[in-house]
């Protein structure tokens, strides 16, 4: 009996080993319950790119941007076609990395970067964009050139001469002016192939101005990007202003306000407005130890005259004229021109700068705006309303 018994409990025990899924058993736990492998977790880290993967006709302007979330970056390399790293700088927090160094046209650049997550995970991203092949990539020039010392009336100025802006919003937001004096100034476009730069009042004295113009990569408008980035730094020198009321014939110079020379002048016909030195701010825009002031429309050719000062593209000058010594400082007898004996030429030639703001007062006629450089002409109002920004 008592062997009989124990076969009994012996059965009953291996019954409910296999109904609870024993070890390498056939039960209902799924083979292998407790000891089977969970699946890996993911990465923490996830890496980014911009421009993204395959992208195509990317700007070489647009910056090329590589983040990475819930980690931090560890490498990042950007080549060009000839394998050559572009050079870039992680952020500080190393949450980013982008480039420093402009891309070119019409390339293909293959990037690769490695991160570490919050994990401690690592991850890796790769792969490639190409930038844009443009129809037409014109110059652009800027002025005044670098170094340069000016008047306090001076223009920055920027042109397109190899063809016209659609986009000149685009263009305006990248154009960036920097004084070491606050002074209140705004762009304009006098046309579709410039814009100019003008402070409501003239700069203060002393003034070191830098501009640069971020146009590499932008797109102009009809095709057109930018050929290359613009920069230049120059000093507004002393302030110097020119004063003429035409019917006092003579010419004043002022230093700081304060009167520094006063010279007898003939100033342009008085009764034939074609002929008036016109009314309004010009600027000193040339000199010219001797300048042609030939004009067979009134019958005289080969006069040369000395100490030339060209204020205006319209044929105004301030300059020698011995030959109308009779009239100078007495009648107003010149073809627009500001006539001054060859001493006095001489001296206000030796002091003035290119930007030196030229006043004008007491003419029948007024200064057209058609041709350099009129932008003193244009009330402030007017001027803020002609910025794309406007």
């Amino acid at each position: 009996m008592l062997g009989a018994l124990f076969l009994v409990l012996a059965l009953l025990a291996a019954c409910t080993s296999e109904e609870h899924g024993s070890p390498g058993g056939t039960g209902g736990g799924g083979g292998g319950g407790g000891s089977e492998q969970q699946p890996e977790a993911q990465p923490k880290a996830k890496l980014a790119a911009s421009p993204a993967a395959d992208a195509a006709d990317v700007p070489p302007g647009d910056p090329v941007k590589i983040t990475v979330t819930d980690g931090v970056i560890d490498t990042v390399e950007l080549v060009n076609p000839d394998g050559k790293a572009v050079k870039g700088v992680v952020s500080g927090d190393k949450l980013s990395w982008s480039n420093t160094e402009s891309l070119g046209y019409g390339k293909k650049y293959s990037y690769t970067a490695a991160a570490t997550g919050s994990d401690g995970k690592k991850v890796q991203l790769a792969g490639s964009f190409t930038t844009l092949k443009p129809a037409k990539t014109p110059r652009a020039t800027i002025n005044p050139a670098d170094n340069a010392t000016v008047g306090v009336a001076m223009p920055i100025s920027i042109k397109f001469p190899e063809g016209k802006v659609t986009d000149k919003a685009a263009v305006e937001k990248v154009l960036k002016v920097e004084s070491s004096k606050e002074v209140a100034g705004s762009w304009a476009w006098l046309n579709d192939q410039q814009v100019d730069w003008r402070p409501k009042e003239y700069w203060p004295a002393n003034t070191k101005v830098t501009v640069t113009a971020k146009l590499f990569g932008l797109a102009y408008g009809g095709g057109a990007y930018g050929k290359a980035d613009l920069t230049t730094t120059f000093t507004v020198g002393r302030n110097q202003v020119v004063k003429v009321n035409t019917p006092d014939h003579k010419m004043n110079v002022y230093r700081d306000g304060s009167l520094f020379a006063s010279y007898p002048s003939s100033n342009g016909k008085d009764a034939d407005p074609d002929l008036n030195t016109p009314n309004g701010t010009m600027i000193v825009m040339q000199k010219d130890p001797v300048g042609d002031f030939s004009n067979p429309k009134y019958g005289y050719t080969n006069v040369m005259k000395k100490w030339a000062v060209r204020i205006s593209n319209h044929g105004e000058f301030i300059h020698e004229n011995n030959d109308n010594r009779a009239n100078i400082g007495k009648a107003n007898t010149s073809h627009g021109c500001v006539n001054l004996l060859e001493a006095d030429a001489k001296a206000y030639f030796d002091t003035a700068l290119i930007g030196d703001p030229v006043e004008v007062t007491g003419s029948k006629a007024n200064m057209p705006t058609t041709s350099d450089v009129y932008d003193w002409l244009i009330p402030w109002s007017q001027w803020q309303s002609m910025s794309a920004l406007r």
